[in-house]
């Protein structure tokens, strides 16, 4: 007989927001100017404009605080804010703790997709494994490298 698994609902943030002090903004400044030097000695004017889009992208990024979405997942997917995931596009999912913040990815089958990373209260993850583990099987998820350097950079 299998077990039925309730709907489960949550909000979080769609992005861990990560506090940048002054030194981060110097060495950012830093390597912005170094590399829009470089750019106009080389006269790599395409190479130019990229960095100072670049830059102002990222610096938008990080004074734009996350959003608060709501969380839901039912017999067919996931609902994230008005996005909908459907299970049949994953091939399996994983949780990951970073801190204090627990996320789950779900891994998709195709070769070159996205994985799909929501973040939940730690109160929620017994009933959200429990909900994703009816419908997809669970795999150990590591950060892969560009994870890793977003980190790293705090961005």
């Amino acid at each position: 007989m299998v077990k039925e698994i309730n709907d489960v609902s949550w909000e979080a943030e769609e992005y861990i927001s990560k506090e940048h002090h002054t030194g981060w903004f110097i060495g950012f400044a830093l390597v912005c100017v170094a590399l829009s030097v470089l750019a106009v000695l080389l006269k790599w004017w395409p190479f130019l404009v990229l960095v100072l889009l670049s830059g102002v992208v990222i610096l938008i990024n990080i004074f734009s605080p996350a959003r608060k979405l709501k969380y839901s997942l039912d017999k067919k997917g996931l609902h994230e804010g008005g996005r909908f995931y459907a299970y049949g596009d994953f091939r399996a999912f994983g949780i990951l703790q970073e801190g204090s913040h627990y996320s789950a990815i779900l891994i998709p089958k195709k070769r070159f997709g996205l994985q799909v990373k929501v973040y939940f209260p730690e109160q929620n993850g017994e009933a959200i494994v429990d909900a994703l583990g009816a419908r997809l099987p669970m795999e150990e998820v590591k950060l892969d490298f560009l994870d890793k350097i977003v980190n790293f950079l705090r961005i």
